[in-house]
């Protein structure tokens, strides 16, 4: 409705592209005049303007520029009112306010004071009312002036920015509401066990924290007696010492150091694990391949953008200015002492990293999609994302004193800290070990910048710390909205050069066989490489369309693509209890790919309880003849594990026994083989159920 209210409104407007700038100055600047901004909907008028600059009819950066002013404006005329008229208006009301109104805004002036210009610009009912009791109690001029354009700043953004996302979005709400429902389903699901672990700390955290200490005391005490032991204490008196040295919690050289010391050393032995798997081509490359061919198939380009938003936050240029008014922000609350740390955790990370890629050269994964200058190992952004978000986290918990407000903190960072390494794995710039990876390398320097500051504060335990500079609350509030505004910016103008997509190589063979050029390629694989069921066909074929046709004139169905689409129509349908014969079949690799083309048959009226199920790929290999080769695996589903999961049916032969029939019922074999592949064998698929197999395979060639 209102996409249509919008289409036959525009030709009027389009005649008029002008004034449409000045009806928002006017509608910002009255909205705020005293009174009548209770009854005009300005910003209303600024969300519609900024909906017809989404369509291109008005300059989204004049349009701003204009509400802003006409905002700005609004308030001192409003603020001039108050300063002339209010001292005799206030406890009788003035025009269309109410005593109660007034007495509202001014309780508003007194909880938040200055700031309230800036906040209440925000509030409903508060905005129209904050700036005339400001110029009532005669607040200093330019501290008004200062919160007001801030306030005026942050309004024209906040409604022609919403106007402009709307207007976007109405066009893509089918898009949101099918593909993009279960991305935030998956945020939703995250946040909640977030949310439940921070519950059970902040309920039980305490009283975990008090029994462990009384059972550590009670072991202390039991081992110390021990009769045993304390000949062994006597004997040892030197070792004891350190022991206790180590476990002083009055210095920095005891307990603290210890947990840091032992942290470090933990995590150096996790780094150099990646890295041997990495060298050796271990288990974590196999599934690095897989999950990125795996994420692939889930991409859209309206979820491409929200992690490129995201990735942002770890973007070079947006930490450098992050760290720039991070500095400043310390300086002025005098704690310039974790300026050096933070500096030191942030370059040593990203000197550790860059040293790294040059060392292992990985190369990025072919899915990219934005083409990146540098090496793979280990991922920057990851490493950045704890070193920086991590470390501005401890120095937050160092001086909130709220324990519910220290896990807030710590909750929200790691969000921030795991959202930035997905997006880097969605949009193809790393496999996860290079996220995984990058993550330990901050995490070393983390803690280096921890322990220094820790240092520092034992060494100034007794050192009353400095007052902030004057004025220290709102140069930090201007501070961090120039930081946002940066990243804002920074993120609405960026433009990476896309990456090249890449062209797979075709080869010709002189017999079909010749594509197994290495014995993994004869099995179906687990995500991480290990040998699963063995392939069972293999088809010639001019195309894919003649190979769908084949299929579906013997009576298999052409199952959906792995999509986000896909994925929420079979949890739709299995929920409803709706038939879907085309429903998602899950997904296998081969030779690290998903499979291109999948069938499904049903030999009963549930398909998920007995049905057969072919998976094929395309091998990119033809004959001199030109037919394609393709290979395939078949199993069937055999009822359900647990209620939920389905189960494989263990006979191989006899779905691929069944599949032949159909397709030479119908004539479509010009010719075939039937050859042993791999030997007999019986084994377990990914989920655990068995399969038993002779090992042969049909060769078809597909008149």
């Amino acid at each position: 409705m209102i996409n249509d209210l919008i289409n036959y409104i525009i030709p009027s407007i389009e005649h008029f592209h002008g004034v449409g700038y000045w009806i928002a100055f006017f509608s910002a600047l009255l909205e705020t005049t005293i009174g009548i901004g209770l009854f005009l909907p300005g910003s209303t008028i600024i969300l519609f303007l900024g909906a017809l600059s989404a369509r291109g009819y008005l300059d989204t950066t004049d349009l701003i520029w204009f509400s802003v002013l006409g905002a700005i404006l609004g308030d001192n005329i409003n603020y001039y009112l108050g300063r002339k008229y209010g001292a005799k208006r206030l406890e009788k009301g003035f025009w269309f306010l109410k005593p109660n109104q007034i007495e509202k805004a001014r309780y508003f002036m007194d909880a938040h004071g200055a700031k309230s210009v800036f906040i209440g610009r925000f509030i409903p009912n508060v905005k129209e009312v904050v700036p005339f009791i400001a110029g009532s109690i005669n607040m200093n001029q330019r501290t008004f002036m200062f919160w007001n354009v801030l306030g005026g700043i942050g309004w024209g953004f906040e409604w022609v920015f919403a106007g402009y996302i709307f207007a976007q979005s109405i066009n893509l709400a089918e898009l949101w509401l099918s593909r993009i429902g279960l991305f935030f389903i998956f945020i939703l699901m995250l946040s909640g066990i977030l949310y439940f672990f921070k519950w059970l700390i902040i309920k039980n955290g305490r009283q975990f924290f008090i029994i462990s200490i009384s059972l550590w005391q009670a072991i202390k005490e039991a081992v110390i007696n021990n009769e045993y032991v304390v000949p062994w204490i006597q004997k040892h008196k030197r070792s004891i010492s350190f022991l206790k040295a180590r476990l002083d919690t009055t210095v920095f050289s005891g307990l603290t150091l210890s947990i840091l010391t032992l942290a470090f050393l933990y995590i150096i032995a996790l780094f150099s694990g990646v890295v041997e798997d990495l060298i050796t081509s271990d288990t974590i490359v196999a599934a690095d391949i897989r999950i990125a061919n795996l994420i692939f198939l889930f991409r859209i380009d309206v979820l491409t953008n929200i992690f490129t938003w995201i990735t942002m936050l770890g973007n070079s240029q947006v930490i450098l200015c992050f760290i720039v008014v991070s500095a400043m922000l310390l300086w002025l609350w005098r704690k310039n002492y974790y300026i050096l740390p933070l500096l030191a955790a942030v370059a040593g990370s990203e000197a550790f990293t860059f040293l790294g890629k040059l060392a292992f050269h990985r190369h990025r994964p072919e899915m990219a999609i934005y083409k990146e200058q540098y090496f793979s190992f280990p991922s920057g952004h990851a490493t950045v994302a704890v070193a920086f978000y991590g470390f501005a986290a401890y120095i937050l918990m160092r001086f909130v004193k709220s324990w519910n407000k220290k896990l807030n903190i710590f909750f929200a960072t790691i969000l921030i800290i795991v959202a930035i390494g997905f997006s880097r794995i969605y949009l193809g710039a790393h496999y996860i070990s290079d996220i995984w990876s990058g993550y330990l390398v901050g995490a070393m320097w983390l803690i280096v910048a921890i322990s220094f500051s820790e240092w520092h504060e034992y060494q100034k335990k007794n050192v009353k710390s400095p007052p902030p500079v004057n004025g220290a609350r709102p140069i930090s509030f201007v501070l961090i909205f120039i930081a946002i505004l940066f990243y804002v910016g920074f993120s609405i103008n960026y433009n990476p050069t896309l990456a090249l997509v890449p062209v797979n190589k075709t080869f010709v063979l002189s017999k079909s066989i010749d594509i197994f050029t290495k014995e993994q390629m004869k099995y179906t694989e687990t995500l991480i490489g290990e040998k699963e069921e063995p392939i069972n066909f293999i088809f010639l074929a001019k195309n894919d369309g003649q190979l769908v046709a084949t299929f579906q004139q013997a009576g298999w169905v052409l199952a959906d693509k792995t999509d986000i689409s896909s994925f929420i129509k079979i949890v739709e349908t299995s929920i409803l209890k709706t038939p879907h014969p085309s429903a998602l079949i899950s997904p296998s690799f081969w030779n690290t790919k998903i499979q291109d083309l999948s069938f499904a048959k049903v030999s009963g009226q549930n398909r998920l309880n007995n049905a057969l199920h072919i998976k094929i790929w395309h091998t990119n290999s033809l004959l001199k003849n030109g037919n394609n080769i393709y290979v395939g695996m078949i199993n069937a589903n055999d009822g359900f594990r647990w209620g939920i999961i389905p189960k494989i049916a263990p006979d191989l032969d006899a779905g691929r026994e069944q599949l032949y029939q159909d397709l030479d019922h119908i004539g479509k074999i010009e010719s075939h083989q039937k050859i042993q592949l791999v030997k007999p064998l019986i084994g377990k698929n990914f989920i655990g159920d068995q399969f038993f197999t002779d090992g042969k395979v049909y060769i078809i060639t597909v008149r």
